[in-house]
């Protein structure tokens, strides 16, 4: 399934160029590029990820998975789903850009409360920032985060910023990894 997925993403989400053509969302350039929601909308994509990530916390014995819209949201859904499917509910959460503004005015929507046990995932990881935000969200919901996963690690010590925090990352697919296989 990991190898299938690897190529899934070559085909569909990975760009590449001798020159840093490609503007990331810190500003800075970079050679390649990771379009994950071309895998993470499609079925094989989804049905795959679900599948993965699901195997990664399945005994992890979580109430929610969820993380910063809108690059988490589709790996979150794909997970919950197959959650479902193997009888071992877990709850999607979305962690908002900015407070709704109006009604609850929540940061975060969802079936989840304040002390349950959830993971926070994200499409890409690259400097981190993203998934952090996620997390700060997530703790001052009071939610207990037992663990970060990342669809793909860019190694450009992103992992290395969140684990600086205290949270252990596990990242289904390196940097290195798509590489190898593209060449």
């Amino acid at each position: 399934m990991k190898k299938r997925l690897i190529e899934l993403i070559i085909e569909k989400a990975f760009k590449y160029s001798e020159e840093p053509v490609f503007k990331l969302v810190s500003g800075r350039m970079s050679n390649y590029y990771f379009n994950c929601k071309a895998v993470t909308l499609h079925p094989e994509g989804m049905y795959l990820i679900g599948n993965l990530i699901f195997e990664l916390i399945k005994d992890l014995n979580v109430k929610g998975i969820g993380g910063l819209t809108l690059g988490a949201d589709p790996v979150a859904y794909a997970v919950s789903y197959t959650s479902y499917l193997k009888d071992k509910p877990i709850e999607t959460f979305v962690v908002r850009k900015s407070a709704k503004s109006h009604g609850t005015m929540q940061w975060i929507e969802g079936n989840i409360k304040e002390g349950d046990r959830v993971v926070i995932i994200d499409d890409v990881i690259t400097t981190g920032k993203s998934t952090i935000e996620a997390i700060n969200r997530a703790k001052e919901a009071g939610l207990n985060i037992v663990k970060v996963i990342s669809l793909i690690d860019r190694q450009e010590g992103g992992r290395e910023n969140i684990e600086a925090l205290g949270y252990k990352v596990d990242a289904l697919i390196l940097r290195d990894e798509v590489m190898e296989l593209y060449r």
